[in-house]
């Protein structure tokens, strides 16, 4: 560990240096660069320096009890205090995601169900909407495409975190692990003797990219369709060609968008998705060839993995990868997915400190 700690601390402080260094301040893309790996080793720095204090703190007490016995009933809580400082330590040095202070582009498209799965994808979109909203998160929908009773057939969302915050907080240090098949059991709305259905819905979570640079498009790769907006059952909501959608020749790969009012905004908003999808291609590419480890994180939003179930007799929301059950069905559809998450990060945490992550 004190070889790995050297190196973390070297490069924290290396990077603490550039970020002053009058070219970096004036690059915003080295100054980002700069400023997202300091912040993935400021939590080592801290544990590092609370260990070392908790040391010099027990030191001094040891000392003061070989003259003056009063002070040995201090021991035992600075021991405490030492164990949780190496321990937290140990937690930070564990090999972190390098996306993980990124914002997100999060897909929804209704799958098997029809018209339920359609409806339950709607319910979906606003469940992260909401869960965006309690977490202080700007979301923006950038396409929807609704269902003739009011679901939704897919729907992209941007969730943007505003300024900095702590490491582990941006949006795709918690939604990543959102990727997979989202099932829902309930009656529908178009079932009429109540037999309860079973439907599902695929999510799918891309890490936003923020610097232009990482993600280089072509314009010769890329064509381009311009068309009317239209709401649902083909219903016209916009008198000019402002919809847009991007076909990225090399790949195959289309986005379109609808939502903004200018068929510009709608360009810009379709390349910041097509941007994501290639970059998690790239990365998918190369991480091919890496540790069976690294490739079970990339499966992890993979939309073919069945994630959790949504119970709505039972009130309960189940999550398939730890075993968590909760009967709070509205509360979680109303955004309070804390929990849930929370107990995903833990369990990804754990697998890292046993090596298998």
């Amino acid at each position: 560990m004190s070889e790995a700690l050297g190196e973390a601390l070297a490069e924290h402080a290396r990077l603490e240096a550039e970020m002053a260094r009058p070219e970096v301040v004036g690059d915003p893309a080295r100054f980002r660069a700069a400023a997202r790996g300091y912040a993935a080793l400021e939590p080592v720095a801290r544990a590092a320096a609370r260990r070392e204090a908790a040391e010099q703190d027990l030191a001094a007490a040891r000392e003061l009890a070989a003259e003056e016995p009063d002070f040995a009933a201090e021991l035992p809580a600075l021991v405490e205090e030492l164990e949780a400082a190496q321990e937290a330590l140990t937690r930070a040095l564990v090999p972190r995601d390098p996306d993980d202070d990124r914002d997100v582009i999060l897909e929804v498209k209704a799958g098997e169900g029809g018209q339920e799965s359609a409806l339950f994808a709607h319910e979906l979109v606003r469940m992260y909407l909401r869960h965006a909203e309690r977490r202080g998160w700007a979301a923006t929908v950038l396409e929807s495409t609704a269902s003739d009773l009011g679901g939704v057939k897919d729907a992209r969302v941007a969730i943007r975190a505003r300024g900095a915050g702590e490491p582990g907080d941006a949006p795709w240090a918690r939604l990543k692990f959102e990727g997979g098949v989202h099932r829902v059991q309930r009656v529908p709305v178009t079932e009429s003797q109540g037999r309860i259905h079973t439907s599902a819905v695929g999510v799918l979570v891309l890490p936003e990219v923020d610097d232009p640079g990482e993600v280089e498009i072509a314009p010769a790769d890329l064509k381009v369709d311009v068309y009317r907006s239209s709401g649902p059952g083909g219903q016209s909501v916009n008198t000019t060609d402002s919809a847009v959608r991007l076909t990225h020749l090399p790949t195959g790969v289309v986005v379109t968008c609808q939502n903004e009012k200018s068929q510009l905004q709608n360009k810009e908003a379709a390349l910041r998705v097509l941007a994501s999808r290639l970059r998690r291609m790239a990365l998918e590419e190369a991480q091919a060839e890496v540790s069976q480890a690294r490739r079970a994180q990339v499966r992890t939003v993979d939309r073919s993995e069945r994630v959790r179930t949504y119970n709505f007799p039972e009130s309960r929301v189940s999550d398939h990868r730890t075993g968590y059950k909760a009967h709070n069905l509205p509360a979680v559809l109303d955004g309070d997915l804390d929990a849930v998450i929370d107990s995903l990060v833990a369990d990804h945490e754990a697998q890292l400190l046993a090596g298998e992550g």
